[in-house]
């Protein structure tokens, strides 16, 4: 009896592990998805920051350019 109480035992603490580690696990997989989802929106985020900053780089070439036009002209 007293090896069956043992094994019982046993059995419920690795039932516990196993409750234990899939509510890890999906602890886990919901951080993950989480973290893919702001992964893409910062990807996203900074290649409309990268358009934006190259839009403003050529208006200032340009004019700077229209600068040295009328800095020639004068």
């Amino acid at each position: 009896m007293n090896d069956r109480t043992g094994l019982d035992a046993e059995l419920r603490r690795l039932e516990k592990q196993v409750d234990d580690l899939l509510a890890a696990l999906g602890a886990l997989r919901e951080e993950n998805r989480a973290l893919r989802h702001r992964q893409d929106h910062l990807s996203t985020e900074r290649a409309s920051l990268m358009q934006r900053n190259e839009q403003v780089r050529t208006r200032v070439e340009a004019m700077i350019g229209r600068l040295k036009t009328l800095e020639h002209g004068s």
